[in-house]
């Protein structure tokens, strides 16, 4: 408990990780809070108050339907929190277990890694867009999609940890002992990789929201009914001289999410990495 309060005491301490904790902070509360927050109906059309500036009544002004721009950029938090979580969970479980088994079994390591190798070799956005034309629009398979195209990441990552940590001798003492190739996997190997797994896991949140968010801009991730930042995006830019709130506001919202994650990630890396912790 007293080292586990340490930890976070020193986590915080530089004021860049504490802004990205406060914003992240935020971006969660607004996606668990969202029928509290938003004050109107994100999907009610109206349109008499259509193209409407910011302004008291309408804080983020309106879309060309007239529905109210900022409930949306809430309901909009949701399903990127929901669906980045969904990506992450996914490219960690499976990217772990692949890259585990490829790095404890060195036969079947020669198969998996090239083949994520040659995976690896494509553009992670042409790649999305590949799986997406195969599986069609979806949140489940936006998640799929994207969740496929970053386990390799994870799966490359946990290999190389693997490689090195089976070679050491605590390692070594449980072979002798007889323990069981699924005991040393999962007790031994898997257990001591979780630091780098969760700073790997933040960086994937990042990057997996700006795939999204291109997926759904361009017309092929979540369908376009569901207020998500992406569709906010895609549906604003004919009105992006006319109505330039209409852009700005989701966009903003994006960036916003995006640096919160990767600047606690940053703030992971430097306190988990052996590398890096003890000088900071």
């Amino acid at each position: 408990m007293r080292y586990g309060f340490k930890f976070w005491r020193k986590l915080f301490r530089r004021k860049i990780t504490l802004l990205g904790a406060l914003l992240l902070t935020m971006i969660i509360l607004m996606a668990l809070l969202a029928p509290v927050i938003a004050p109107y109906d994100p999907m009610k059309i109206n349109p008499i108050e259509r193209l409407q500036n910011p302004n008291q009544t309408h804080w983020f002004g309106t879309d060309n339907f007239g529905r109210d721009i900022f409930s949306r950029i809430v309901y909009g938090a949701r399903i990127s929190v929901l669906s980045g979580f969904g990506v992450v969970i996914f490219s960690v479980v499976f990217g772990v277990v692949l890259g585990a088994l490829s790095g404890y079994f060195d036969n079947l390591g020669i198969f998996i890694m090239r083949f994520i190798d040659v995976v690896m070799a494509f553009p992670p956005l042409m790649l999305a867009l590949a799986l997406m034309a195969i599986l069609g629009q979806g949140l489940v398979n936006v998640i799929i999609a994207v969740g496929a195209v970053y386990l390799t990441r994870t799966a490359r990552i946990t290999y190389g940890l693997t490689l090195k940590i089976k070679k050491d001798a605590f390692i070594e003492a449980a072979v002798a002992e007889g323990a069981s190739n699924k005991r040393i996997l999962f007790l031994h190997i898997i257990p001591n990789l979780l630091s780098p797994i969760i700073v790997q896991a933040t960086f994937t949140f990042a990057f997996a929201l700006l795939e999204m968010a291109a997926l759904d801009f361009l017309g092929v991730g979540i369908p376009p009914q569901i207020p998500s930042w992406g569709n906010m995006l895609s549906s604003s830019q004919v009105y992006i001289t006319r109505a330039p709130w209409l852009i700005f506001f989701p966009g903003l919202f994006i960036v916003i999410t995006v640096l919160s994650f990767n600047l606690f990630g940053d703030a992971l890396r430097d306190r988990l990495d052996p590398k890096f912790k003890d000088l900071v």
